[in-house]
């Protein structure tokens, strides 16, 4: 590993913030553990401070827009996910009526698989023609149905994150908590007085930010420390939820809904090596990639992750799944794996023991439960009212 960056060097603003979190680590009471030290340092740390995300991140859609003018949006920003603008709301209005939900491109594709699940179960001739022809999906991303139906038509649904805002004086514990023990994907961070949203934290920016304090003396405290030394991985390897390589595509995508889970390692035969990852972002490419969503219900796990990769290759489009699959060992030390997360620009990495073998998974959620706690009654009435979720929620 390289040497350790003088205070001179540090100076990105995520480095700054660790820098200010250093500053605040120095003056707690010696009697607090550890983890109460870092509770302390982030509770005193606005969220107003977070680097503000690129421009394109503030890009809204309209609940009136169609599921083809939505997909068109985040295409051209090279978006997954964006907030849900209640067109129906007033100027004025507050941002709890202002949003309705944050809708990911993967909720889209999710969404309409489903459609093929609900005609094949009626028997109609969509689901006859999915079954016989693999065409059903092609079909019905270029039908009216695809194009008249509108984003609020499908709030609720799988993927659809409830529009939770932070306010600017919020802190970053409670920033940390959300994304973390309550699951949240990304974080919107409203101004009450405009009632618009001033920037986006996504887990991406939460992994960058830790990367880039590293080799700072607060985060020694965990990231020298060996994973199996912090209870990493959280997951047992029978708990852990994978697909093999020539089961269908279909399938996997339809574990992950079925599981509410992001990602799944894809295995061998032999169900112990893993070899490639399919993230719930990768069904984007059963939208975008006509050659995979051509052969929907036929293409393996793996055939899916090599047309992927030749989809990007041709495109010269950069991408994890460009690379091998990431792996660590029950050994190593947290740090390096936050320096993987952040280089490769992934949210999840395979724990493998010496022989190879898939042990478990660890993910930014998991990472941030070893440094942050929630102490008791923190978020109080947080929650009340203020996540409007829609009538058919299934969040």
């Amino acid at each position: 590993m390289d040497s350790p960056r003088t205070p001179r060097e540090l100076s990105s603003p995520e480095a700054k913030i660790g820098l200010r979190v250093e500053d605040l680590w120095d003056v707690q009471e010696p009697m607090l553990s550890p983890s109460e030290k870092l509770n302390s340092c982030f509770e005193s740390i606005p969220v107003s401070s977070f680097p503000s995300a690129a421009p394109s991140l503030e890009i809204e859609i309209p609940s009136d827009a169609s599921l083809a003018a939505a997909v068109d949006i985040l295409s051209k920003n090279k978006m997954l996910s964006a907030p849900v603008r209640n067109v129906d709301a007033p100027e004025d209005a507050s941002w709890i009526d202002r949003y309705i939900g944050i809708l990911e491109f993967a909720g889209i594709a999710v969404w309409l698989l489903h459609q093929t699940d609900v005609a094949a179960c009626h028997g109609d001739d969509f689901g006859a023609d999915s079954s016989t022809k693999g065409s059903f999906f092609e079909y019905l991303t270029s039908s009216h149905f695809y194009r008249s139906t509108k984003v609020q038509d499908i709030s609720g649904s799988f993927r659809w994150a409830p529009f939770l805002a932070l306010q600017k004086e919020d802190s970053f514990l409670t920033m940390l908590l959300l994304l973390s023990k309550y699951r949240m994907k990304s974080l919107p961070v409203v101004d009450l007085g405009e009632g618009k949203i001033e920037n986006i934290i996504t887990q991406s920016a939460v992994v960058h930010m830790l990367a880039e304090c590293v080799d700072l003396h607060w985060f020694k405290n965990w990231g020298t420390k060996k994973l199996f030394e912090l209870g990493l991985p959280i997951m047992k390897p029978d708990k852990l939820v994978k697909a093999f390589e020539e089961e269908s595509v279909l399938s996997a995508f339809q574990l992950l809904r079925k599981r509410r889970i992001g990602g799944l390692p894809i295995v061998d035969e032999s169900g112990h090596k893993v070899v490639g990852n399919i993230s719930i972002r990768d069904v984007q490419y059963l939208l975008t990639a006509p050659e995979i969503y051509k052969n929907l219900r036929s293409i393996t796990a793996k055939n899916f992750l090599a047309a992927v990769r030749n989809y990007l290759l041709e495109r010269q489009e950069a991408s994890p799944l460009l690379h091998s699959v990431i792996t660590c060992r029950r050994t190593d030390m947290l740090e390096d794996i936050i320096l993987k997360l952040d280089s490769e620009k992934i949210h999840r990495i395979y724990v493998v023991n010496e022989e190879g073998n898939l042990e478990g998974v660890i993910t930014l959620r998991d990472i941030i439960s070893k440094l942050v706690h929630e102490p008791h009654g923190y978020f109080g009435n947080f929650f009340d009212g203020v996540v409007p979720l829609p009538a058919n929620s299934r969040v």
